[in-house]
C-alpha cells in the first residue's frame, strides 16, 4: 500500500464509521413494536381488556366499541409498519408519526373520553418532536414492484389475523362452523360484505369493522406505494461514466475489478478532487460497494468519507465486497470499519504460463482432445468485430446464460460489444456443423475487460450446452497464449471464495473445526459452485491474491450477505418476466444490455 495515504484523527473515524443504530431511534422503534402487538391484542382478544393488562390497555387507542377496537386493530398494524422506519430514522416514518399521534390523541378523547390516553400519545409526540433530528434519513429507491409485494404481504398477514379475530369469541359464536366458513367469513369481511357467520350481541359488529379496516389498511397501504412518486436507484450516468474512464486510464493498473466500475446500474460517489471514486449499489438497504476505489490511492480517504456520508444520510449499512489487502487496509483505516477474508482472485501470469509439466497435464490432455474434435479458437480485441458478428454473439451468450435470473456483479461489467468496450478482449469457440444453427460455428464465448493497459480480467464464460466439455479450458489458454499479441501480463480468472479453507481442510493434519468447515463449503457448493470454481481456477497454477469483505459489526453480517446474493443474481425477490418477453426487451434495448456476466463452469 502507498505510504502517502493521510490518515485521520480518532475523531474523524468516528464520524466516518456511518449509521450505527442510534439509542432513541432504536428505543422508539421498538416501543411501537410494543404498543403495535398491544393495540391488536385490545382489539382482538376481548379477555385482554380484563386481564391484569387492562390498566395498560386503557392508555391504548381504541380498547372499547364494535369501531374502537377496529380502531385500535388498526392504529396497531400501522405502528408495526413504521417501526422498521423509525429504527432506520426514516424522515417519512418520523412525519408519518407525528401525523398519527395527534390523531390518536383525538380520537382518544372523543371515542373514550380518555385523558390519560390523550395525554400519552400527546408526551410522545413530545418526545417525537424533540429528537427530529435523529430522523433525518432519505428514501430507500422503490419501485412499483414495493406496491405489489405490499398487496401480497398484506393479504396475506390480513388473512392469518382475520382468523384469529374471528375465532377469538368462541362463547359468542353461534353454532360450530368449519375452517372453510371461517375463511369465507374473513375474505368477505376484508372486502365490507357481511360473511356466513353470525355472533351474539355486538360482537359481530366488533368483528365486522375490525375486518373492513385491515381490509382498507391492505387497500389503502398498496394504493399509496403504487401512486407515489418513484424514487429509483441511482443509474451510472454518460458524464460520470467519462469521468471513472479517465481514472481508470491512470491507474486501472492497480484492481483487476476496476473496470468492472462501469456497469451502468451502479452509482458513483467522487471524491471533492475528482480524483478518486467509489461505486456502488444499493440492495435491501446495504449500501455495497465492490472493489478497491478507483484513482488516485492518496484521494480514496475523500472518495470514502463521500460514501459514508452517503450511507449515513439514508440510514445505508455500508458494506464493500472483494476488495484487495490494500483497499482494505484503507478502508478500515479511514472508517473504522472491519475486514474479512473473503476468498481468493485466480492470477495467471502470462510469462509463466505453460501447458507443459504434469501439472498441467490434465489441461493439456483436455485441449488437444478438443482441437483433434474439431474445434478452432478466435481472440481478438471487440473493436475488430463487425457488427453482424456481435450481435450473433449477444444472442448466443444471453440464450446461453443457463438460468433466469442474470448474475453478476463485483466481477461482472454486464454487457458485450458496447462502442465504449473496444478494448476488451473476446475469446470465441468455432466449429463447423453439417446444420449450421442459430449462431453458425459458434460454439463458447470468454469475454475479458481490460486491467489496465497491460492486464485482462475474465468477465463471463458462456457455451452451447451442446458442444464438447471443456470449452472454457479450450478458451482460457488460447486467450493467455494470444496474450503476449495484445500486450498482456497478466490474466485474472474467476474469483474462489473461501479458497484457503477448501485448500487447508483437504491437507494431512487438519483440524476437526477446519474439516468440519470444509464439509459444510463442499454441501453448499451443489448451489453455489463454490468448490467447483476453486478447482476449475486451480487448473492453470495461479498465484492467489486475497479479497475481503468490509463490514460495520458482526451483526451487519448475515444481512450484507444476503445484499450480496440478491447482487450476484443467486436471490431474486422480484417476478421475473417471462423469456419470451424478455428477449424481446433485450432486443429493442441498447447494446450495452445485451448480456450479463455469469461465471459458469458447471461443464468444466
Amino acid at each position: 500500500m502507498s505510504g502517502g495515504v493521510p490518515g485521520r484523527s480518532s475523531r474523524a473515524r468516528r464520524i466516518l464509521r456511518g449509521p450505527r443504530p442510534e439509542a432513541v431511534p432504536t428505543l422508539i422503534a421498538r416501543a411501537c413494536v410494543l404498543v403495535g402487538v398491544l393495540d391488536i391484542a385490545g382489539g382482538v382478544f376481548p379477555r385482554f381488556r380484563h386481564s391484569r393488562m387492562h390498566a395498560m390497555a386503557e392508555v391504548l387507542p381504541g380498547s372499547f366499541g364494535p369501531f374502537a377496537a377496529a380502531v385500535s386493530l388498526a392504529d396497531g398494524v400501522l405502528l408495526l409498519l413504521l417501526a422498521h422506519g423509525l429504527r432506520r430514522r426514516k424522515r417519512r416514518a418520523w412525519r408519518a408519526a407525528a401525523v398519527l399521534l395527534p390523531a390518536g390523541a383525538v380520537a382518544q378523547f372523543v371515542y373514550r373520553h380518555s385523558v390519560a390516553g390523550a395525554l400519552i400519545s400527546a408526551a410522545l409526540l413530545v418526545v417525537l418532536l424533540r429528537h427530529r433530528d435523529e430522523f433525518a434519513a432519505l428514501p430507500d429507491p422503490r419501485s412499483r414492484w414495493r406496491a405489489l409485494a405490499n398487496f401480497v404481504l398484506m393479504a396475506a398477514g390480513s388473512l392469518v389475523l382475520g382468523l384469529v379475530i374471528v375465532s377469538a369469541h368462541p362463547n359468542r359464536m353461534v353454532g360450530d362452523p368449519s375452517l372453510a366458513d371461517r375463511l369465507t367469513h374473513v375474505v368477505y369481511g376484508l372486502f365490507g360484505f357481511e360473511g356466513p357467520l353470525d355472533y351474539d350481541g355486538t360482537t359481530s359488529w366488533t368483528v365486522a369493522f375490525s375486518l373492513g379496516a385491515l381490509g382498507w389498511l391492505t387497500a389503502v397501504t398498496t394504493i399509496y406505494l403504487a401512486f407515489r412518486p418513484e424514487h429509483p436507484a441511482a443509474r451510472l450516468t454518460e458524464e460520470d461514466e467519462a469521468k471513472l474512464r479517465a481514472l481508470l486510464d491512470k491507474h486501472g493498473r492497480r484492481d483487476s475489478l476496476g473496470h468492472f466500475a462501469l456497469r451502468r446500474d451502479k452509482a458513483v460517489v467522487f471524491s471533492p478532487s475528482g480524483k478518486a471514486a467509489v461505486t456502488y449499489r444499493v440492495v435491501s438497504g446495504v449500501m455495497l460497494a465492490s472493489g478497491d476505489p478507483i484513482g488516485d490511492v492518496e484521494a480514496w480517504p475523500g472518495a470514502i468519507e463521500r460514501f459514508m456520508d452517503e450511507a449515513k444520510a439514508h440510514s445505508w449499512t455500508p458494506a464493500v465486497m472483494g476488495c484487495s489487502e490494500t483497499g482494505g487496509e484503507v478502508w478500515t483505516r479511514e472508517t473504522g470499519l472491519d475486514a474479512l477474508e473473503l476468498g481468493d482472485e485466480a492470477v495467471v501470469e502470462v510469462a509463466d504460463f505453460s501447458l507443459a509439466g504434469r501439472a498441467m497435464r490434465n489441461v493439456r490432455q483436455m485441449v488437444k482432445r478438443i482441437e483433434r474434435a474439431g474445434y478452432e479458437t478466435r481472440v481478438r480485441r471487440i473493436r475488430d468485430l463487425g457488427e453482424p458478428e456481435l450481435a450473433r454473439i449477444r444472442r448466443a451468450a444471453e440464450d446461453w446464460r443457463g438460468t433466469d435470473t442474470e448474475r453478476g456483479f463485483s466481477m461482472a461489467l454486464g454487457r458485450v460489444g458496447d462502442p465504449a468496450d473496444g478494448d476488451c478482449l473476446i475469446a470465441t469457440a468455432h466449429k463447423q456443423d453439417d446444420e449450421p444453427g442459430e449462431y453458425g460455428d459458434l460454439k463458447a464465448i470468454l469475454h475479458f475487460v481490460p486491467w489496465g493497459p497491460d492486464g485482462a480480467s475474465l468477465d463471463l464464460m458462456r457455451r452451447d450446452r451442446t458442444a464438447d466439455p471443456g470449452m472454457n479450458e479450450l478458451l482460457i489458454v488460447a486467450a493467455l497464449q494470444a496474450a503476449p499479441k495484445f500486450g498482456i501480463t497478466r490474466v485474472s480468472l474467476n474469483f474462489a471464495m473461501f479458497r484457503s479453507a477448501l485448500a487447508r481442510g483437504e491437507k494431512i493434519g487438519a483440524g476437526p473445526v477446519l474439516r468440519a468447515w470444509r464439509g459444510l463449503l463442499v454441501f453448499l457448493s451443489r448451489w453455489f459452485q463454490i468448490e467447483s470454481l476453486y478447482k476449475f481456477n486451480a487448473k492453470f497454477q495461479p498465484r492467489w491474491e486475497p479479497r475481503f469483505v468490509v463490514y460495520r459489526a458482526s451483526a451487519d453480517l448475515p444481512r450484507i450477505g444476503f445484499a450480496a446474493m440478491q447482487a450476484e443474481g443467486f436471490v431474486n425477490l422480484a417476478l421475473p418476466l417471462p423469456r419470451a418477453l424478455r428477449r424481446r426487451k433485450v432486443a429493442a434495448a441498447r447494446p450495452c444490455a445485451h448480456a450479463v456476466a455469469e461465471h459458469d463452469v458447471r461443464a468444466a
